[in-house]
């Protein structure tokens, strides 16, 4: 990924204050809670806050993120919390994940360029175990029009970068589909997601 994106996140997460706060994401706390606790995977993770919140239910934990700022503040927290992750940093192609290592993957606001993120979302599934679970929550296309009635509820601002039903039934085409929806929410997280805000929710199994 360029220079552009890895600067762009690491002045993001350089502040003291956690971007996204220090709390898990609300759906992601409400589905994993259903799980039994094995091995996950958490792309573009950010700061650690939902790497972490798996990690203290007792599961085993991998993350990364292009952002070299963000594992710091992720390890800060990691280090406070007596809790343990891996935490790489670097683009997917650069790391060594292997095919089916994973039980679980949660895909949480994790917004690629648009040239990138159907292929990306497939070369993540190739880790995934058959049987396994993706959970995600991301913005969605429709979200355009909260962001310019509000702009503090965050969220790309190019549509390409954001998501439909329909892309995610295609990129995701060999799941069983426990959960998928366009849903208007309420986002209370951190600096840079505040107020009401569309998402695509999706929940699915690996066949």
């Amino acid at each position: 990924m360029s220079n552009i994106w890895t600067d762009r996140w690491n002045e993001r997460y350089s502040n003291e204050a956690y971007a996204y706060g220090l709390e898990p994401n609300a759906f992601l706390k409400q589905e994993l809670e259903k799980l039994s606790p094995s091995k996950i995977l958490f792309p573009a993770e950010g700061e650690g806050r939902n790497a972490l919140f798996a990690a203290s239910l007792g599961w085993e934990v991998s993350a990364f993120d292009i952002a070299q700022e963000g594992k710091n503040k992720a390890m800060k927290l990691a280090q406070e919390r007596g809790l343990k992750i891996d935490y790489q940093v670097g683009n997917l192609s650069e790391l060594n994940y292997t095919p089916a290592q994973f039980d679980a993957i949660a895909l949480i606001y994790a917004h690629f360029p648009a040239v990138i993120k159907s292929e990306l979302h497939k070369e993540l599934s190739n880790l995934l175990k058959p049987g396994g679970t993706v959970i995600f929550e991301a913005f969605s296309k429709s979200h355009l029009n909260y962001i310019a009635q509000n702009e503090k509820v965050g969220g790309p601002k190019e549509l390409d970068m954001l998501f439909s039903i329909e892309e995610i039934q295609n990129n995701f085409s060999n799941y069983e589909i426990i959960v998928l929806e366009e849903k208007e929410i309420e986002l209370q997280e951190g600096i840079y997601h505040n107020g009401i805000g569309s998402v695509i929710r999706f929940v699915g199994r690996k066949k």
